[in-house]
C-alpha cells in the first residue's frame, strides 16, 4: 500500500499566493523533471482562447481535469502561464508529509492541502476565497483519485460543485461577477517503442508469479494473462478459491468481499453505491482514534491491515472491464503501470509521451442547486464534455516522436 492515509493530526497547508516562485520553477524546474520523472517530453495546450477570455473577463474560474496520471498537475502548469495567470491546486495532505523539500515545493507553486478522511473546512475556505478573489484559477481533480485509465473517467464528486457554487453565492453577493467552470482533458500519448519498453517489466512480473518470461506470445494475450494470474491470486486470498465468470463481474464481486465485511462492522451496512465514497466512509470511521492514539498496538495493527484491504479494493476499482476492447499502445501501457504499482508501490519511467491539454467550454456556476433535479447538470456537463474531448483527442494521435 502505498503511503496515502496519514495516521497522524492534520493541519491545514495553505498556498503561497505571490507569483513568482511559480513562474520560476516553471520555466527554469519543471520541464526536466516531466522529462526525467515522467517520461513527458513535449506538449500542445488547446482551446487556451477559452480560458484566456475567462480570466480577461476576471470572473472566478475552476478547472476541472481528467485525472489519469501523478504527473497532471505539473502538466497543467503551462496552461496558466500561457493565460498568465498560475493555477492553484487542490492536493491530498499525504503529498505534503514527504520531505521539506517536497512542502515547501508545493506551498509554494500554489498547491494547497485538503484531508481526504474527513471534513476539511480551512481547504474548503481556502477553495472557495481563491475564486472569489479570481486572482487565479483554481483545479480540482473531480475523480479524486490517480485512475491511470486515460479513455475512463470514474464518478465525479460533487465536492468539486460545492466549492464553485458557494464561491457563486459570495461573489454574486458582492457584485463580483461570474465563477466559470472549465472542464479540462489531458490525454497522454507514447511514442515510444511499445514492445519494448513492457518487456522487462512484463519478465520481472511473470519472474515474480515463479514464471519463464512469456517472450513468444504476443503482448496483449501477455498482459491479460499477467492480469488474470494477479486477479487469481487475489481470489485465492480472500475467497479461498478461484471465481468463474467475466474478469469485470470477478472483480466486482472481490470488491465486495473485502468492502462489505468492514461496512458492516464500521458503517452498520453499505452508504454509498460509488467505491470511492465507500472508501472514504470507511477510512474516516477507522482513522480518528488511530490519530487520537485510543488504540492499542494490536489494534493499530489490525486496523492498518483493513486501511490495506480498503486500498486494494481502491486499486482493483481503477482496473476498466473492457479496456482491451480496443487496445491502444496507451491502454497497453497504463495496464502493465497498474501491475508494477500495485506489485511494488513505484513505477518506472517510460517515455517519450507527448500531453495533449484541451481547456473546454466555460459552464457558468449559479449560486443554488436546482432541488428537483437527482443529479447536478454542473457535473453532467463537466462528464459529456471531457469525454467528448477525450474520444476526439484520442482519434488524433500524433503518428510521429513529438519534438
Amino acid at each position: 500500500m502505498q503511503n496515502i492515509v496519514i495516521d497522524k493530526p492534520y493541519e491545514f497547508v495553505p498556498p503561497d499566493y505571490g507569483t513568482l516562485w511559480p513562474r520560476l520553477l516553471g520555466r527554469f524546474v519543471l520541464p526536466p523533471y516531466l522529462r526525467s520523472s515522467h517520461g513527458i517530453e513535449s506538449y500542445a495546450l488547446l482551446g487556451v482562447d477559452r480560458l484566456k477570455a475567462s480570466v480577461e473577463a476576471r470572473h472566478g474560474i475552476l478547472l476541472t481535469p481528467n485525472h489519469c496520471r501523478p504527473c497532471d498537475p505539473m502538466v497543467l502548469a503551462p496552461l496558466g502561464f500561457a493565460v498568465g495567470a498560475p493555477i492553484h491546486i487542490m492536493a491530498s495532505w499525504h503529498l505534503f508529509m514527504g520531505s521539506r523539500v517536497q512542502r515547501w515545493l508545493l506551498q509554494h507553486v500554489g498547491v494547497f492541502s485538503v484531508y481526504r478522511e474527513g471534513m476539511d473546512r480551512e481547504a474548503l475556505k481556502c477553495a472557495i476565497g481563491i475564486l472569489v478573489s479570481a486572482k487565479r484559477p483554481l483545479v480540482l481533480f473531480p475523480e479524486g483519485v490517480i485512475t491511470r485509465s486515460n479513455d475512463r473517467l470514474n464518478h465525479l464528486m460533487d465536492g468539486t460543485t460545492f466549492i464553485a457554487r458557494n464561491a457563486a453565492k459570495q461573489r454574486a453577493e458582492r457584485s463580483l461577477g461570474k465563477v466559470v467552470l472549465h472542464p479540462v482533458a489531458i490525454r497522454y500519448f507514447f511514442l515510444g517503442n511499445l514492445e519494448r519498453t513492457l518487456e522487462p517489466v512484463l519478465e520481472d512480473i511473470e519472474r515474480r508469479l515463479s514464471w519463464k518470461p512469456q517472450s513468444g506470445t504476443p503482448m496483449q494475450e501477455r498482459i491479460v494473462k499477467v492480469g488474470e494470474a494477479l486477479l487469481t491470486l487475489k481470489e485465492l486470498e480472500y475467497q479461498e478459491k478461484p471465481q468463474e465468470g467475466s474478469i469485470g463481474a470477478r472483480v466486482a464481486r472481490l470488491i465486495d468481499v473485502i468492502l462489505v465485511p468492514l461496512e458492516q462492522e464500521w458503517l452498520k451496512g453499505k452508504r454509498d453505491a460509488d467505491i470511492l465514497g465507500r472508501i472514504k466512509g470507511l477510512r474516516a470511521a477507522i482513522l480518528p482514534d488511530m490519530v487520537a492514539e485510543k488504540v492499542d498496538e494490536p489494534e493499530r495493527r489490525r486496523r492498518w491491515q483493513e486501511l490495506a484491504d480498503i486500498y486494494l479494493a481502491q486499486q482493483l476499482a481503477n482496473y476498466p472491464p473492457d479496456y482491451f476492447n480496443e487496445p491502444t499502445p496507451e491502454r497497453l501501457l497504463e495496464t502493465v503501470e497498474r501491475f508494477e504499482e500495485d506489485l511494488t508501490d513505484n513505477v518506472r519511467v517510460h517515455g517519450p509521451i507527448h500531453a495533449v491539454i484541451e481547456v473546454g467550454e466555460a459552464i457558468e456556476v449559479p449560486p443554488g442547486r436546482d432541488r428537483g433535479s437527482e443529479s447536478d447538470s454542473i457535473m453532467t456537463d463537466v462528464r459529456q464534455q471531457l469525454e467528448t474531448m477525450l474520444e476526439a483527442l484520442r482519434a488524433r494521435r500524433p503518428q510521429e516522436r513529438a519534438t
